[in-house]
């Protein structure tokens, strides 16, 4: 017998009103966390930065947003098919998102054995590339 097999949309069931960001959870495992995450002008609040366990890698697919990292002044803009690693514990936050279309975020949460150089590379993918 054949497992079931579904195929289901990022950008599936996003419509509706967001006062919040809306975290869907896609896939998590006991050390593999995939979220998608959908965001509509949102930010984080003042004097609020993300400071976090796992590594995280992002990839932004739709929508633009800003990202603000601890020590840095400049604002790191990402925009569709760039993508972004983030060490554990490099404190960030977000400092807006597209408010007239929706950001959507694929991220992915996981822990490494060896520490992380606590390097930040912005990944653009060019038109055509492949």
């Amino acid at each position: 017998m054949m497992a079931a097999i579904t195929v289901k949309n990022l950008f599936d069931g996003i419509g509706g009103v967001l006062p919040e960001e809306k975290i869907d959870n896609l896939l998590k495992t006991q050390t593999v966390r995939v979220e998608r995450i959908v965001s509509r002008g949102h930010a984080s609040p003042p004097d609020f930065w993300y400071d976090q366990e796992e590594e995280e890698w992002v990839l932004l697919l739709q929508g633009s947003a800003g990202l603000l990292f601890s020590g840095r002044e400049d604002v790191v803009i990402l925009h569709p098919g760039d993508s972004l690693l983030i060490p554990s514990h490099v404190r960030h936050r977000v400092e807006w998102t597209d408010p007239a279309l929706d950001t959507i975020w694929l991220a992915v949460f996981f822990r490494q054995d060896e520490k992380n150089d606590q390097q930040i590379t912005v990944n653009r993918l060019s038109a055509g590339s492949g």
